[in-house]
């Protein structure tokens, strides 16, 4: 683990509850801008909508979501980063956020932010990627493209949402346990490369089943295998990779609440009684069940530890899969 990246995680609550206050004004004093770093369509822009929703309605102020995508979730989560840390402009983020500055160091670039500089408030979603295929694909099983995969190494195409972005590390987790090639192609974020998997632009794609269920249903793609420890209700029929004989195919596509780190304690504490509410809502918890993302609630505390495990994992598994063209 990188303790620059990680060790600071688990002491966020501490650090946000000794940050300044910024002069008297009540919180807050103005509109709220959620930043999601990706485009609409994909999990975090699912998590996002409903809980700006209600906590526009709880604060009293608008919540503006506001869709930032690129570099897997970089250029969003670092423009929260590096935001004025006054409570005004917060971020519903992925499971990426301690993969990508990782990435950047083993890239050889310049890391554009590190884990503690963001402070967790409430985890909202944790599901675990599904493997699926355009409808109109002649595989039926893993199996199938597996086989296929080494027949044709390098040519099957497979979308993520940007180098290093959660679905492009599960996919890439598959291919190395796989020992096969595909032929990655980045998009912006899960709802750009979901259309392309549709049209057939592209031909596989891991993603969240909220993001993945109503096509399923329409019939337009088809889901092969899940990245989780086990089946999910929402695709009981639906086998795991551990099932199929990879047990080291495990990925979660988590999406939590951020803020800039040195938030009021005052603020941060507001955050989490709102975040608290706003997930016990029974309309908020509705509108995740039906689409197929059953809340997965944790406050800062057990959030903040949960960042810790599952970033170490992440990060063993990109330092596995190493270098990767397109990175």
């Amino acid at each position: 683990m990188d303790r620059r990246a990680f060790m600071g995680a688990a002491a966020l609550p501490i650090a946000a509850g000794l940050a300044p206050a910024f002069g008297q004004a009540a919180w807050p004093s103005q509109n709220i801008r959620m930043v999601v770093p990706f485009p609409p369509g994909g999990q975090a822009d699912l998590a996002a909508r409903p809980v700006a929703q209600s906590l526009e309605k709880l604060l009293g102020r608008p919540v503006v979501v506001d869709n930032r995508g690129g570099a897997g979730g970089a250029i969003g989560n670092t423009a929260v980063a590096r935001s004025t840390p006054d409570g005004h402009t917060l971020l519903m983020t992925l499971s990426s956020l301690a993969v990508l500055p990782e990435a950047d160091r083993l890239m050889a670039r310049a890391v554009q932010y590190e884990v503690d500089h963001l402070v967790p408030i409430a985890r909202v979603l944790a599901d675990p990627t599904l493997l699926a295929v355009n409808a109109r694909a002649p595989w039926k099983s893993v199996a199938d493209l597996v086989a296929d995969a080494k027949a044709r190494p390098g040519v099957i195409p497979y979308g993520s949402s940007g180098p290093y972005g959660t679905l492009h590390v599960s996919m890439e987790m598959f291919a190395t346990n796989a020992e096969i090639r595909m032929n990655h192609i980045p998009y912006r974020g899960a709802g750009p490369a979901l259309t392309d998997l549709i049209s057939g632009n592209i031909q596989a794609l891991a993603s969240a089943p909220g993001v993945l269920k109503q096509q399923v249903e329409a019939g337009t793609i088809r889901v092969l295998a899940n990245f989780g420890a086990e089946r999910i209700p929402s695709f009981p029929d639906t086998p795991t990779f551990r099932e199929l004989g990879y047990p080291d195919v495990e990925f979660y596509i988590w999406a939590g609440l951020f803020g800039p780190a040195g938030m009021p304690g005052a603020v941060v504490t507001k955050l989490r009684d709102t975040m608290k509410t706003t997930m016990a809502d029974a309309e908020v918890r509705r509108v995740f069940d039906n689409a197929g993302s059953p809340p997965a609630y944790q406050d800062q505390p057990e959030f903040a530890a949960f960042i810790a495990s599952d970033s170490a994992r992440l990060i063993r598994a990109v330092r596995k899969i190493g270098r990767v063209e397109g990175g």
